[in-house]
């Protein structure tokens, strides 16, 4: 008659496994997937000048069909872009779009439609207040923080050194 030997648990939970920080980095690194940078370049080139060559296109669009000026046209083509990402974050495609293509997804307007949204949808459940509004706009505060500390270094460049700017 056999006997069962007894099942020992897995040593990750018993601690028999101690090892540094260091010794866990090197095991991690050998079993983490290589990435090849040069196919990550062109995916975030392919996928970043498509979604500006629709920008364009939308562009022209509104100059051609509607008789705008290239600034007239400007607006509208941002609020199309950015209403594009929004749908296409409510239905998936965009975050499987962004990480098949890195950061060509990132393009400034709709990789910033795709982050707000992406937070309003996540803590939609926790309510319109508390959940949509105070989360999805944790991102939107650093970024128009960013902004308007960049705009004032640079103006004050310009002031220092006099540079004027034409317009028109």
């Amino acid at each position: 008659m056999a006997t069962k030997s007894k099942s020992k648990s897995p040593a990750w939970k018993t601690g028999e496994w101690n090892m540094t920080q260091e010794q866990y980095k090197q095991i991690a690194s050998k079993r983490e997937p290589s990435r090849s940078i040069y196919k990550n370049c062109i995916r975030a080139f392919l996928v970043g000048g498509t979604i500006c060559l629709i920008g364009q296109a939308f562009q022209q669009m509104f100059i051609s069909w509607f008789g705008m000026t290239k600034e007239q046209a400007s607006s509208p083509t941002v609020v199309l872009l950015i209403f594009l990402s929004v749908i296409l974050t409510c239905f998936g495609v965009y975050d499987k779009l962004a990480q098949w293509a890195g950061a060509g997804s990132a393009v400034p307007v709709t990789g910033f439609a795709n982050s707000m949204s992406s937070a309003a949808i996540e803590h939609r459940s926790e309510g319109l207040v508390l959940g949509v509004g105070a989360n999805m706009f944790k991102l939107a505060g650093s970024v128009i923080v960013f902004g308007t500390v960049a705009a004032f270094i640079i103006a004050l460049i310009y002031l220092i050194f006099g540079i004027n700017i034409k317009h028109g």
